[in-house]
């Protein structure tokens, strides 16, 4: 386990000090494009005759579990960072849109999803159940949240803006699991839950995931707000983090949201009326280092998933029209929010754009395919998935900021069809 550890992470080093040194690109997308060149390299290797490497490389990445990885450990310290720097109040002032995006949206967004990848599949003569396409539809439906931050910190977009899009991919998460967990229980047992089954595994899932967190962050606040030691008080934030992840599968309830809550507390109560300037300035260090470094080994993991997973073009032309689909989706559920939303608020100008653009897909979505029962089906639904992320990430991840910077330079007219 240590030399596994240590290999990856002395990898993820340098394919780190090679996109800042002499690439360029944004931190989180930088690492995986650097992880991609390097996977191919190794192809490129085996294929001349030296497949020691890529085989040594193989068998390091093949031994991390990256389903579990990622859901049970990483996101909940990545959502944790994330929150600890949103405003509640912001929250709050736009709590309808991300709340409609982050339920509703995602509901809307697995079925659309789905239809369409059932009929491009059987434009390609796979036979994948509707099911198996409501789970994609489920598992590609949430935008990522630590793509998205990684993003939004180089793009010059409004608060409000700022907030929805941050909001909306801490809390969806949640949202997606359940579903996801529903239509995989489905698919395993043959049996369909009832309506009153299914409102009571999101009921346990989401709203205890949000209780278990409120009652985890306010406790480690109280904590905090009583001694004046910033090491003590970073430590309780570590281990609030790591016991609250494990406490919460425990009890079957939401990791990922329980953690957006307790990080949503720390970060304003306990930033507010419990840390003094230096207990400030470590918590902030500690966690942004500990964002970075993590973001960095996510990605450079995603990237090195190449040389693991089968590919055809068959593959990359559907991945290519599903990405399209998703985007189609993605529209299709922000608008309605966002147009019903003028009606009581002023809306930034094109953020109906911005935020179709700027939904980007990533690792918990193949955490997610990862999850699906062993079979052809999962086989072709993982490869999917992954060539669809790849194709968010670099497209979509290289362009938002150029978008959001286009978009707020543009004038401040008002569109018939969009803001």
């Amino acid at each position: 386990m240590l030399e596994l550890a240590a290999g990856f992470i002395c990898l993820t080093s340098l394919l780190t000090y090679v996109n800042y040194r002499f690439i360029g690109l944004p931190p989180t997308i930088g690492v995986m494009v650097t992880a991609l060149m390097f996977s191919l390299l190794l192809q490129g290797l085996s294929f001349l005759g030296y497949p020691g490497l890529e085989d040594r490389v193989q068998q390091l990445i093949g031994q991390i579990d990256f389903g579990d990885l990622l859901m049970n450990w990483m996101l909940s310290f990545l959502l944790f960072a994330g929150a600890l720097h949103v405003n509640l109040a912001d929250l709050k002032s736009y709590r309808w849109p991300i709340g409609l995006l982050a339920t509703f949206g995602v509901l809307i967004a697995t079925t659309v999803i789905g239809a369409l990848a059932y009929w491009i599949f059987a434009l390609f003569g796979w036979h994948v159940s509707p099911l198996y396409c409501l789970l994609f539809g489920a598992l590609i439906s949430p935008t990522d949240p630590i793509a998205v931050l990684g993003v939004l910190r180089t793009a010059n977009a409004s608060k409000p803006l700022k907030t929805t899009i941050v909001g909306e991919s801490l809390f969806n998460d949640g949202t997606a699991v359940v579903v996801f967990t529903v239509l995989l229980g489905i698919a395993q047992l043959g049996e369909t839950p009832t309506v009153g089954e299914t409102a009571l595994l999101f009921v346990h899932e989401a709203v205890g995931g949000v209780l278990f967190g409120g009652l985890i962050g306010y406790a480690v606040y109280l904590m905090i707000k009583s001694i004046e030691q910033y090491q003590i008080e970073v430590m309780l934030t570590l281990a609030l983090v790591i016991g609250g992840s494990a406490m919460a599968s425990e009890l079957h309830v939401s990791g990922p949201i329980a953690m957006v809550v307790a990080g949503l507390i720390i970060g304003n109560l306990g930033r507010n009326l419990a840390m003094n300037d230096m207990t400030r300035r470590y918590m902030d260090g500690f966690w942004e280092l500990l964002d970075d470094m993590l973001n960095a080994l996510l990605f450079a993991l995603i990237g090195m998933e190449l040389l693991l997973l089968p590919f055809s073009w068959q593959h990359l032309i559907a991945a290519s029209l599903l990405a399209v689909a998703i985007l189609l989706s993605r529209f299709v559920t922000v608008a309605p929010a966002i147009l019903l939303l003028r009606r009581w608020r002023k809306v930034p100008h094109g953020t109906i754009r911005i935020l179709t653009w700027g939904g980007l897909r990533g690792g918990v979505s193949v955490a997610l395919a990862l999850a699906l029962p062993t079979g052809p089906e999962r086989d072709l639904l993982l490869s999917i998935t992954y060539i669809v992320v790849l194709l968010s990430i670099l497209f979509q991840g290289l362009t938002i900021g150029k978008l959001v910077n286009a978009v707020t330079r543009a004038p401040q007219t008002k569109e018939p069809a969009e803001h």
